[in-house]
């Protein structure tokens, strides 16, 4: 029984081995660019839309939805990287009901590159958000004494992400293997579903937490968007 898709090697040579994990997270990357460029290829929008349509709407909006009530008070602006973070994790767990395929999830290596990604964009949205000056001034809030226990909580709840992550979508795998080896399929069955449910379920708390992350990277801009915000929309004073 493998633990990781680490251990299923296709090719190697020497110390470069080609592994379970980059063929099935390449594979599921061209999967979901292909899907992708195949919905959007004729988008309508008159009132007959056409279901594959429908369905990305219903999707794109929720993760807006989502994203907002976060507290990212434009989330167009970050919707390319948590979607993508979510449509990922939620695929990698919807192909497990493919015969002979390991999620890539199921590997630390792509988990911790994940959490990678996270820890690279919160500095980034959060300069874009309040420039350079206004970010690293959050790392010294309320007191200059916060400066490495900030620098810390950064590199400790990326690690948690990983963690957390890989945990979660490795356990469901094993428990499934080895109902699998004990008892009959009807069974497994049942936990294999159990386990998609509770992907999606880590797709959703990876990517509602990479938004946390990003919003209180950003906040310090929001009073400036909503002061700004309240100018425009304020009736005119009497003449």
């Amino acid at each position: 029984m493998r633990l990781s898709p680490d251990q299923w090697i296709f090719w190697q040579s020497g110390f470069v081995k080609l592994n379970a994990t980059i063929v099935f997270t390449w594979a599921l990357m061209i999967a979901l660019s292909l899907i992708s460029a195949l919905v959007t290829r004729r988008l309508g929008s008159g009132l007959k839309l056409s279901r594959w349509q429908c369905l990305l709407e219903i999707l794109v909006t929720a993760i807006l939805t989502q994203v907002e009530e976060v507290g990212l008070t434009q989330p167009k602006k970050y919707i390319a990287f948590l979607g993508t973070l979510f449509l990922f994790v939620a695929a990698s767990s919807l192909c497990t009901v493919i015969p002979g395929f390991d999620p890539p999830t199921g590997s630390l290596s792509t988990t911790v590159a994940l959490a990678g990604c996270v820890f690279v964009a919160v500095p980034v949205f959060g300069i874009a958000g309040q420039g350079i000056g206004g970010y690293l001034k959050t790392y010294v809030q309320p007191t200059v004494v916060m400066l490495p226990f900030n620098l810390i909580s950064q590199v400790s709840r990326t690690l948690a992400l990983a963690v957390r992550l890989f945990g979660n979508m490795m356990s469901g795998s094993m428990i499934v293997a080895i109902l699998l080896t004990i008892t009959p399929f009807v069974f497994p069955i049942v936990m294999t579903l159990l386990g998609l449910l509770t992907g999606m379920v880590q797709a959703y708390i990876f990517s509602i937490l990479a938004a946390v992350y990003i919003a209180a990277a950003t906040r310090a801009a929001h009073p400036k968007e909503a002061t700004a915000a309240a100018a425009v929309t304020a009736p005119a004073p009497p003449a």
